[in-house]
C-alpha cells in the first residue's frame, strides 16, 4: 500500500505520577526533514528517537512534539554541604578572635550561607525514562503511519482512475491517426486534380507525399511509450512502498511524450486529445507529490 506524506498521530499516557504526550504531524517534502521538540530532560534521547522514527518514515517534513508533566514531589531534593558549613564556622571563629566580636552564629544564619543548603534534581533512571518515552512515541508513530496509509489508499484509487482516463485518450489518438493520413491523401489528390484541370494524376507522387506526411505526424512511438509509462505507474502503485520519487520521474516522461504528440499533430482532434493528456499528466504529478 502506498502512503501519503501528510499524516497525524498522537499518544497520551497518564498515571498518578506523570502525563506524557507525543504528537507527530507531517506535510510534503522532497526528502525527510524531521524536527523534534521536547523537554530538556529528554534531550539525551534525541538521536535514538530519530532512529526509531526513521524505521516508519522515509519522506516528508515531520514535526514531533513531546510534552511531559511530573506529578511527584521527588523531582528535587535538599542537599546539605557539611564540609562547607564547617568552613564557615571556622572562619566565623577566627573573625571573633581577630576583631573581638560577639559570637552570634546561629543555625538559621548558617543555613542562609551560600551553598550550605541547596536544591538539586533527583537523578532520573535513564532506562525507565527511555522505556516511557519510546513506548509513547512508538504508539504515536503507529497512529501516524495508519493515517498516512488511509490517505494513501485514497490517492491510489484516484490515480488509478486518472490512469484509465489517460489510457482511453491514448487509444483515441491511436484510432484517429490512420484516418488523418487517409484524409490528407484524399485532400491532396483532390487538390492536385484541381490544379491539373482534368489531366492525369501521378499516383506515385501522391503516395510519396502522403508517406512523407505520415512519417512526419506519426506518433506511434510516443503512444507506445505512454502505454508503457501508464503500465509502470499502475504497477508501482499496486506494489506500494516508498515510490513517490520514482512515480514523479515517470510522470515527467509521460509529460514529455504528450508534448511531442501535441507538437507533431496537425489534426485538431488529436491536438485536443494531446492537450487532455497533458492536463491529465499534470493532475497525476500533483497527486504524486503527496506520495511518500
Amino acid at each position: 500500500m502506498i502512503r501519503s506524506m501528510t499524516g497525524f498521530g498522537r499518544c497520551e499516557k497518564v498515571t498518578d505520577s506523570y502525563k506524557i504526550t507525543a504528537e507527530i504531524k507531517s506535510v510534503n517534502h522532497r526528502y525527510l526533514d524531521m524536527s523534534i521538540k521536547m523537554p530538556k530532560k529528554f534531550g539525551y534521547f534525541e538521536a535514538a528517537l530519530r532512529n526509531l522514527l526513521k524505521n516508519d518514515i522515509q519522506r516528508g517534513k515531520v514535526d514531533v512534539y513531546i510534552t511531559y508533566e511530573d506529578y511527584t514531589s521527588q523531582t528535587v531534593q535538599l542537599k546539605y554541604n557539611e564540609r562547607l558549613a564547617a568552613e564557615y564556622v571556622g572562619y566565623f571563629a577566627k573573625m571573633k578572635e581577630t576583631f573581638g566580636l560577639r559570637d552570634d552564629v546561629s543555625v538559621s544564619m548558617l543555613a542562609h550561607m551560600p551553598e550550605v543548603l541547596s536544591m538539586e534534581e533527583v537523578p532520573e533512571d535513564e532506562e525507565s525514562m527511555w522505556k516511557l518515552l519510546s513506548e509513547t512515541v512508538k504508539e504515536a508513530a503507529d497512529a501516524f503511519v495508519a493515517s498516512r496509509i488511509r490517505e494513501g489508499g485514497q490517492l491510489q484509487e484516484d490515480l488509478l482512475g486518472k490512469l484509465d482516463e489517460m489510457l482511453g485518450l491514448v487509444e483515441d489518438i491511436e484510432n484517429r491517426s490512420p484516418s488523418v493520413v487517409e484524409e490528407y491523401r484524399r485532400k491532396l489528390t483532390e487538390k492536385v486534380k484541381e490544379l491539373l484541370e482534368g489531366k492525369s494524376v501521378d499516383e506515385s507522387r501522391i503516395v510519396t507525399e502522403t508517406t512523407v506526411y505520415a512519417d512526419r505526424i506519426c506518433v506511434d512511438e510516443e503512444t507506445v511509450r505512454l502505454r508503457s509509462h501508464i503500465a509502470s505507474t499502475r504497477q508501482e502503485l499496486t506494489a506500494g512502498g516508498s515510490v513517490g520519487r520514482k512515480l514523479d520521474f515517470i510522470a515527467q516522461e509521460m509529460n514529455r511524450e504528450a508534448n511531442t504528440i501535441l507538437s507533431k499533430s496537425g489534426d485538431l482532434e488529436i491536438a485536443g486529445k494531446a492537450i487532455e493528456l497533458k492536463t491529465g499528466v499534470e493532475k497525476i504529478r500533483e497527486q504524486i507529490q503527496n506520495i511518500e
